[in-house]
């Protein structure tokens, strides 16, 4: 017996291990794509405008179909759609790699989102399926730690392969990964628990889809042209019509993709929703620093990503120790205390100005850095503690759309605040940085920053009443 137990015991670790490692490479590759846009434009005859669709493409349809995943995975099981998504993430990657156009890498590109699709969407609950409740912190954080690796390796990683070799090999280097993880997957992998009777809402699906679509390509293409552009305000007006419908829809179902009544947990509710700010904040301040760095303090490329770098180093050390301290004490707590954590880093960071030195940039990222680092492995672990193991699926691939949510949002608002405020101190509309007027970025920075701390003090203050609830509750009992 106590051999048996070992051997589970030891599986779950190589588990979350092929987990981790799967999505450490979905994560790097989206990371890694960013260094290699301006040559990968030059050599298939792109304007520098239309190449951003190799990104775009990616997130959109990650999120456009990461709840029909999820909820693929409640259905037939979370290990099955897992593998699926390795084996079709792998060969979207070979193609990737082989394109000769821009069409074909587009197609390409959209095939390699689908299978990270899938892995998102069912990473945290093969993970939480795996693992105790008292163990789930610790193995969350591991997997954070993954995320926070596949975001720093990325860039210098992707520098390196196209100064040594040629763009293509950023998408074959995930053929070896891969073919090596979905191998291992096969062998110890569980299929995972099923749905009884499950079916797919394939209406709700699609008008998801017609949610998505529209809402991340007005997000990106307003930033560009202007959010009062009719265009623009066609796709919002899509979205949300489109919203409205699912809504109706799913209502209706009696096997919808999205249960709504997983909302009515109000501890799964505002994790989700803790996330979704958290996200949003953080990225309002990452969309900033490269050009704050390069423009207005004139740093080197090489510089500038030395100190972007101390975000996911220390994010890489703090998250599976503030997972792991979340199986001891609970995640209550600790989210609090990182969120707030993040909204004194992002207040610090509003005070820099052309004249601050390197030491006070790091050590404000670090602050910032150090309580998201607190703040994720242990929502993450209170969302997923919150719903029944048939339901996993589905709130794991929530919380990967609210963090892609997040992101997209995050960046919108910083750039939109941002150009806004430039072209109020300068008299007139900006879409740029203005060589000669650092004084009208850096007002627009201390904006954004300002902005994004308040965003983020919100849910601190939502998580310190919960806290406070708690408290009285098992006072009471």
């Amino acid at each position: 017996m106590k051999s048996t137990n070992n051997s589970n015991n030891n599986s779950k670790w190589i588990i979350l291990f092929i987990v981790s490692t799967v999505t450490f490479m979905a994560v790097l590759d989206s990371n890694i794509v960013n260094v290699a846009l301006p040559v990968m434009a030059k050599s298939l005859n792109i304007a520098d405008s239309n190449i951003q669709l190799v990104i775009t493409v990616y997130l959109i349809i990650i999120s456009a179909t990461i709840l029909f995943f999820g909820r693929l995975g409640d259905i037939i099981g979370k290990g099955k759609v897992f593998k699926f998504g390795i084996a079709i993430f792998t060969l979207g990657s070979l193609f990737c790699g082989l394109s000769s156009s821009f069409s074909v890498l587009i197609l390409s590109r959209g095939i390699q989102a689908i299978g990270a699709s899938g892995v998102m969407a069912n990473s945290l609950g093969i993970i939480a399926e795996v693992f105790p409740a008292n163990e789930r912190g610790r193995a969350l954080g591991i997997t954070g730690t993954f995320v926070a690796m596949g975001a720093l390796a990325g860039p210098p990683l992707g520098g390196f392969i196209v100064e040594s070799f040629s763009w293509e090999y950023i998408f074959l280097i995930n053929l070896p990964i891969g073919i090596v993880t979905f191998f291992y997957c096969l062998k110890i992998l569980p299929n995972g628990i099923k749905a009884a009777n499950g079916k797919m809402d394939g209406l709700g699906a699609v008008l998801f889809i017609f949610v998505i679509v529209p809402l991340f390509a007005a997000f990106g293409k307003g930033q560009e042209l202007g959010f009062t552009q009719p265009i623009i305000l066609l796709g919002f007006s899509i979205s949300i019509i489109s919203f409205f419908a699912f809504i109706f829809v799913e209502k209706k179902r009696e096997e919808p993709l999205l249960q709504l009544g997983i909302f009515k947990n109000k501890l799964f509710s505002l994790s989700i929703f803790c996330g979704f700010i958290s996200f949003a904040a953080i990225f309002c301040s990452l969309i900033i620093q490269p050009f704050y760095l390069q423009d207005v303090m004139q740093f080197s490329p090489g510089q500038t990503g030395l100190v972007l770098m101390v975000y996911p180093l220390i994010l890489a050390v703090v998250a599976p120790l503030s997972g792991h301290l979340s199986d001891k004490i609970g995640g209550e707590i600790l989210t609090f205390v990182g969120l707030v954590l993040t909204s004194v880093g992002l207040l610090f960071m509003s005070t820099l100005n052309e004249y601050s030195s390197i030491i006070s940039m790091v050590l404000f990222i670090g602050i910032m850095s150090l309580g998201n680092g607190l703040f994720q492995s242990p929502n993450n672990s209170l969302v997923m503690s919150t719903v029944p193991r048939n339901k996993l699926g589905i709130a794991g691939s929530i919380n990967a759309l609210v963090r892609n949510l997040g992101m997209v949002c995050g960046i919108a608002l910083a750039t939109s605040l941002l150009y806004n405020r430039m072209s109020y101190i300068i008299g007139y509309q900006v879409t740029d940085y203005v060589v000669g007027r650092n004084d009208a970025f850096i007002y627009g920075m201390r904006i954004v920053y300002i902005t994004a701390a308040g965003i983020c003090m919100v849910g601190a203050i939502l998580t310190a009443i919960r806290l406070f609830n708690t408290k009285k509750r098992n006072v009471k009992i």
